[in-house]
Parts: C-alpha cells; structure tokens; sequence
C-alpha cells in the first residue's frame, strides 16, 4: 500500500499529496543573501567612521603629548624650541643649537613623534601666529593633509576654547612655520 495520501478533486482528477519539501527555492536563498550584505554593508560603514573619528581622536592625543612636553621643555630651559630645533628636541640632544641648554638637556618625549598619524610631519612655530607671541603653534593638517580644512588638529583652536587640543575649523597652520624633521 502507497503511504501517500491520495485526494478525489471536485474535477474527477486525484490528487496526491507529497512529502514536505526538502529545501529552499532560488529566490529565498536570493533574498537571505541580500539581507546579509545589506546588514554586513551597515555594519562596515559604522565601522569605518568610528575608526576615522578615533584616528582623529589619537591625532589629538598625540598633540597634546607634545603640548605637556613643550611645558616641561620651557620649563626646563626658559623657553619654548626655536623653530630650527622644532618638536625633535624633545626627543634627540642632538636638535638642540644653543650649547648652553645641553646641560639642562633631558628627553621628554620617550618615543621620537617627528610625524602625525597619517603620516605628515608635525608643524612646529616658535612664535604664534594665532594666540599670544609667547607660546608656540603646534599642527597637523589631519587625514586629508590639507591645510585650513576641518580635520587640522591644532593648537590654537583649544587655546581658544580652553581645553585640550582640539580641531581648527576656521584654518590650519599657515605652513610659513619651520616644520620638525624626522
């Protein structure tokens, strides 16, 4: 005897109904994958901007490492590097150009910082051009590598706003500065 059920339509025809089926159609296997690279596509781009926002975020850190190096240069020394010396002093004796500040030498910066996160020199200005003539200006000009562009990194925008190191969105460094040398 045939374990399938079998049914008399209305029509005289029979019907036999068969075994749940086994698998899926071609469209619903289509439909799950889209649904996969869609939510696999949302994923990546939040990913990727919060990666881009904490590389800005260390840039500012790294500044800021700089900056508290800078006190304790001025404070050693009297005042700020000149602009032949630049950042690199804080890490190599060898920057310095007075003889006289050797003996008062000490490294300040344990790992040499002679470029940003992406790559760019750090600017270095003895004499600001954006705040009091007696601090310095610091910069970087962020991912982009544009001067004046919201993604700069520098030193004036948080004297300004009192705080840390922050972004400059009204210009970057005018690159009239000395730079620092690897």
């Amino acid at each position: 005897m045939d374990p399938t059920p079998n049914f008399r339509l209305a029509s005289g025809r029979v019907r036999t109904l068969g075994h749940a089926r086994a698998g899926f159609t071609l469209i619903e296997v289509m439909i799950v994958i889209l649904i996969v690279l869609a939510l696999g596509g949302l994923v990546a781009f939040n990913l990727l901007g919060t990666k881009e926002k904490a590389e800005r975020d260390i840039g500012r850190i790294d500044l800021n490492t700089i900056r508290d190096a800078m006190k304790m240069y001025r404070f050693d020394h009297g005042s700020f590097p000149t602009d032949e010396e630049g950042i690199r002093v804080l890490w190599d004796k060898s920057a310095l150009t007075d003889e006289t500040k050797g003996k008062n030498w000490r490294k300040l910066l344990d790992e040499p910082m002679p470029a940003d996160r992406w790559g760019t020199t750090w600017g270095y200005r003895q004499k600001s051009e954006h705040s009091d003539e007696d601090t310095y200006d610091v910069w970087s000009f962020g991912p982009d590598k544009q001067e004046g562009t919201e993604d700069d990194i520098t030193s004036w925008a948080d004297a300004a706003a009192g705080g840390g190191a922050g972004d400059a969105a009204s210009g970057g460094g005018s690159g009239s500065g000395a730079s620092t040398g690897p």
